[in-house]
């Protein structure tokens, strides 16, 4: 049997990634299922960095030349090469990140949507005629390639996100700079293979129009400091973005930030309880807790608590935790000892509140001795404490108890957060509440299903420390162009807007 560094280079080698780009390098790589070493990746230097930058923009002032449908075809045949090698794409995000088998073919299923999206769109990217108020005038709108496109990619999805930006930046006319998570380097460059791939069948695309730059912190740094890079799009935690934040704002650059998430549910006196469990259970427990968009607080009303969390209970002490790998594991590794450390604070802290904790406990999977594997942990909290406002990135689930609805909305809104949210309800009235300007305060708002797992159709981002930025769907694709408004005077008179009299002759 191959050891998962032996299937690593394997994958690898399959996928055109050169053994130099894994073998040897400064950077090692673990897999979060055994601990052990899968690769040594080169470390890009800063200079490194800026030379990609410069190569980027290069490409960028050819690329803008290109029709955007014609752009869109080298989107579409990314998309090809990533149905091609869906198996080994998504087999190499579970043993580089510990997901199990299905959401890394998630992940992967998700680059290809986002494909298909792109490459329609670059049909699509159009702008308004526009009322004028003076005769024989037209006014409109035009959109316009913006540049140089910079992307700091999370462990979490370590190549999902890389689509939503990249796809939408291409067909915009945009080049690309992916600064990957340290944690997560081989896929990004498996996946940069795959690019080449297809710009190899695209035939004429500049040189330079998307690299990867594998490193520690300066390598963003970087991106985040050259005026080279109008757009940056950064994923990660609140406190580093509000290191990047105000460096793009410091040279009126653009930014999408996407950062904490601490969502609930709220599950109503009316709620569908089978539904609920199982909307609950994939949201809090999927993907071990480490999705932004992982539910990580559950509002219940007072009437169905006691039928509801016995029940949720039963599941948290049974669900498989163990080897990703493994077809009937739903729960696989945290992604490091920093991560466990993390979550068992939080779970003292809890316990010190008077809170009743059922999991949470290290769990012994004997063919990975040394991988971090923990059981979920239900967390029933009498109030909603500092340690229940802060986002914990692990499967740590607080429990807490409501009265009415205006009370379920207060708790839910009174965090710093505000990416995703849902409520379970069969109250039309409810519903409707939880989705007004008066209900969840979040960028993401569900009905009868859970906050995490959302669709490429649909902008994805949040609202205060989450940071504001979408990515993926919807028209969020205007955030990667310049939008110009131009008037045309077809006329022999110059007449001014608001009436404005201005003779010289």
């Amino acid at each position: 049997m191959k050891t998962i560094q032996q299937e690593t280079a394997q994958i690898l080698a399959q996928l055109g990634v050169p053994s130099a780009a894994y073998e040897g390098g400064d950077l090692p790589v673990h897999t979060p299922i055994t601990g052990e070493v899968i690769g040594n990746v080169p470390v890009s230097t800063a200079a490194q960095a800026s030379l990609a930058i410069e190569a980027a923009h290069q490409a960028f002032r050819e690329w803008r030349k290109v029709p955007a449908p014609k752009r869109g075809e080298l989107v579409r045949l990314l998309g090809e090469e990533l149905r091609a090698a869906k198996t080994e794409l998504g087999r190499l995000v579970t043993m580089e990140a510990g997901k199990i088998i299905s959401e890394g073919l998630g992940e992967v299923q998700e680059m290809i949507d986002i494909c298909t999206f792109a490459a329609g769109l670059s049909r699509q990217l159009c702008g308004l005629t526009i009322a004028t108020e003076r005769p024989l005038h037209r006014m409109m709108e035009t959109w316009h390639p913006l540049g140089v496109t910079g992307i700091i990619s999370a462990f979490n999805f370590p190549v999902a996100v890389w689509s939503w930006n990249a796809a939408l930046a291409l067909v915009c006319g945009n080049s690309v700079v992916w600064k990957p998570s340290e944690k997560t380097p081989l896929t990004a460059l498996a996946t940069q293979a795959l690019l080449q791939r297809a710009i190899a069948k695209f035939g004429n695309a500049p040189a330079g129009l998307s690299a990867v730059l594998n490193g520690h912190k300066e390598i963003g740094e970087t991106l985040v400091a050259s005026h080279q890079v109008p757009l940056v799009s950064a994923t990660g935690s609140t406190a580093m973005g509000n290191q990047v934040g105000p460096r793009l704002a410091d040279r009126f650059a653009r930014a999408i930030l996407e950062l904490g998430g601490n969502n609930a549910a709220v599950v109503c006196e009316s709620a569908d309880l089978d539904l609920t469990l199982r909307g609950i259970a994939f949201s809090a427990m999927g993907t071990a807790g480490q999705r932004c968009t992982s539910l990580r607080r559950l509002l219940v009303h007072d009437n169905v608590y006691d039928k509801l969390l016995p029940r949720l209970k039963q599941v948290y002490a049974s669900v498989n935790v163990g080897d990703p790998r493994e077809s009937n594991t739903l729960v696989g590794p945290l992604i490091d000892s920093r991560a466990f450390d993390s979550m068992q604070q939080s779970l003292s802290e809890a316990k010190a509140s008077g809170a009743a904790i059922t999991g949470g406990e290290r769990v012994n999977v004997p063919s990975c001795p040394k991988g971090i594997y923990v059981r979920p942990a239900l967390v029933e909290m009498k109030e909603q404490t500092p340690t229940v406002k802060r986002e914990t990135f692990a499967p740590l689930l607080y429990a807490l108890r409501f009265h009415n609805l205006d009370e379920a909305i207060r708790l839910h809104n009174d965090v710093p957060q505000g990416l995703a949210s849902s409520i379970f309800t069969n109250d039309l009235r409810e519903a409707e509440q939880f989705l007004s300007a008066e209900g969840s305060d979040c960028g993401i708002a569900n009905v009868n299903i859970g906050p995490s797992g959302a669709e490429i159709g649909g902008a994805f981002g949040g609202e205060k420390e989450t940071g504001g930025g979408r990515e993926s769907g919807s028209d969020v694709w205007k955030l990667y162009m310049r939008r110009a408004t131009n008037t045309i005077n077809y006329g022999r008179e110059l007449p001014l807007a608001q009436g404005v009299k201005f003779d010289v002759a």
